[in-house]
């Protein structure tokens, strides 16, 4: 059994000044164990942010294609179990549908192992849709990472890249004002039916809007006499203040 000592008298006179001189109930507390999270955004453009919970989910979206060369082992990865007495492995020349992180693991220009197709959306009938009114697309229903998704095709070799690119960046400029509008007159209404037509990234576009609103209206009515610094300012001036302690 191990015996743990008091410090002698010698000892405990010592400690105010090894604290800074400022006796026991004064010595230097540690940084806290944890701190409130803050949401990481995503990527939004060729490579996806890891650490964003919308480009992960964003990342499992499917990506229609074509093997090039037989791919061993994938058939359970990709749905497609072997039957009996069958390879586990996909034959070339198959139609696969196939998550957007192996596509890109797996595309190769040189070695042409995967080809990968346009999903219908961002095809050229589709384009032309959104270049005559964006607003009128319900894009959740085609796909709740539009934008993301869209950019993240620009990481497959494609002639249609440059105009896929022009028209998600129309797309967000022609419906971005509707959105910012419909946030800002919408104060204590049910907002479900406005956001439902859209994708995640502009329903964060909404989420914000309708806070700035919200911050407002009570700033209007003197629920808000208070300025404090945001958030990110505290943990950031907390971060500044353990690393000089330190």
């Amino acid at each position: 059994m191990r015996v743990v000592r008091s410090p002698g008298p010698a000892a405990a006179s010592a400690w105010p000044r090894l604290s800074g001189s400022r006796g026991v109930g004064a010595r230097r507390r540690p940084p806290a164990m944890s701190e409130a999270y803050f949401p990481v955004g995503p990527g939004l453009g060729p490579e996806e942010n890891f650490l964003s919970l919308e480009d992960i989910l964003m990342s499992q979206e499917k990506l229609p294609g074509r093997v090039e060369a037989a791919l061993p082992r994938l058939a359970a990865v990709l749905g497609k179990g072997a039957g009996a007495g069958q390879s586990d492995g996909i034959p070339e020349g198959s139609k696969v549908e196939i998550p957007l992180w192996l596509a890109k693991g797996l595309y190769d220009n040189k070695r042409r192992i995967l080809s990968v197709e346009l999903p219908k959306i961002y095809k050229e009938g589709w384009r032309t849709v959104f270049s005559a009114d964006a607003n009128v697309v319900d894009l959740h229903k085609m796909g709740p990472f539009y934008y993301g998704f869209g950019s993240q095709l620009q990481n497959f070799d494609n002639p249609e890249n440059p105009e896929i690119a022009q028209t998600i960046l129309q797309t967000f400029i022609g419906r971005f004002r509707r959105i910012m509008d419909s946030s800002q007159n919408a104060y204590n209404e049910d907002t479900s039916a406005l956001v439902a037509r859209l994708d995640e990234l502009e329903r964060a576009l909404f989420r914000a809007g309708q806070k700035g609103l919200n911050d407002f209206q009570c700033w209007e009515k003197g629920q808000a006499s208070q300025i404090t610094a945001s958030s990110l300012v505290q943990n950031y001036r907390k971060r500044k203040f353990t690393d000089m302690d330190g």
